[in-house]
């Protein structure tokens, strides 16, 4: 492959936390997490613009100018559609029994002072949850990076305390996704609330953009609000849409 002098992006692995927001911010998916640092997948795959950039809380990408293969944006559109279609949730003919959407008698946990119940509805995935569910009507939704349970105590005494529990990790998942099906349900489901629980760390920010993008793409005036819980379970609130 010929190589030419261009404008790529490069990573400083010292900086990089691996809080995976550059590539979100990559539409070429050019950049991958990989043994926990964020690493360039191909050189062609990368444009040089600099989209990724302002994402990297860290400042461990830059632009440089180096010799790297041109940029081939076919071949970067044809692996971001070949990465996504094996991450996609895959379900066999009949449909998978694990994405069946139900109903069900909450567990009740008794703990001093109080009883603790789990959700009551299945799926619980974002990515899984249909915007026709029935248990998503009337309901105060809680979209909750999916740390939250087992970093907090509290969690299903308070935070998700007669809410309908919606889960994802915007490290992992592609954020544009949980756009399109959270304002999909936003605007279909008939849902009173939604608000967001995510983690103190920078990667988790990008559970709070997709709800807010989402409540934008969906053009529906609903209370909305964000938690952020610290990595030792404790919290501070403030409001994000009213």
């Amino acid at each position: 492959m010929n190589k030419v002098v261009r404008k790529i992006i490069e990573i400083d692995e010292e900086r990089c936390d691996g809080c995976g927001l550059c590539v979100l911010d990559c539409a070429e998916g050019a950049i991958q997490i990989i043994n926990g640092k964020a690493k360039i997948v191909k050189d062609e795959y990368c444009d040089g613009l600099g989209a990724c950039l302002g994402a990297c809380p860290q400042d461990a990408l830059h632009i440089i100018e180096r010799e790297a293969p041109e940029f081939d944006e076919e071949a970067a559109m044809e692996w971001v559609k070949e990465r996504d279609k094996k991450e996609a949730p895959q379900s066999s003919p009949c449909g998978c029994m694990g994405s069946h959407v139900k109903s069900m008698k909450t567990v009740e946990i008794a703990v001093p002072g109080s009883k603790v119940s789990g959700p009551g509805h299945w799926p619980l995935k974002i990515r899984l949850v249909p915007p026709t569910a029935p248990y998503l009507k009337d309901a105060d939704v809680l979209v909750a990076a999916d740390c939250a349970p087992a970093a907090s105590p509290i969690f299903h005494s308070e935070f998700a305390k007669d809410k309908v529990v919606l889960i994802g990790c915007p490290k992992f998942d592609d954020t544009n996704e949980y756009v399109n099906k959270l304002a999909d349900i936003i605007r279909t489901s008939g849902i009173r609330s939604i608000s967001v629980l995510r983690m103190e760390v920078p990667c988790c920010t990008g559970l709070s953009r997709a709800l807010a993008d989402a409540i934008k793409l969906a053009g529906v005036n609903i209370e909305a609000n964000e938690t952020i819980m610290t990595c030792g379970g404790g919290r501070a609130e403030k409001t994000m849409f009213g």
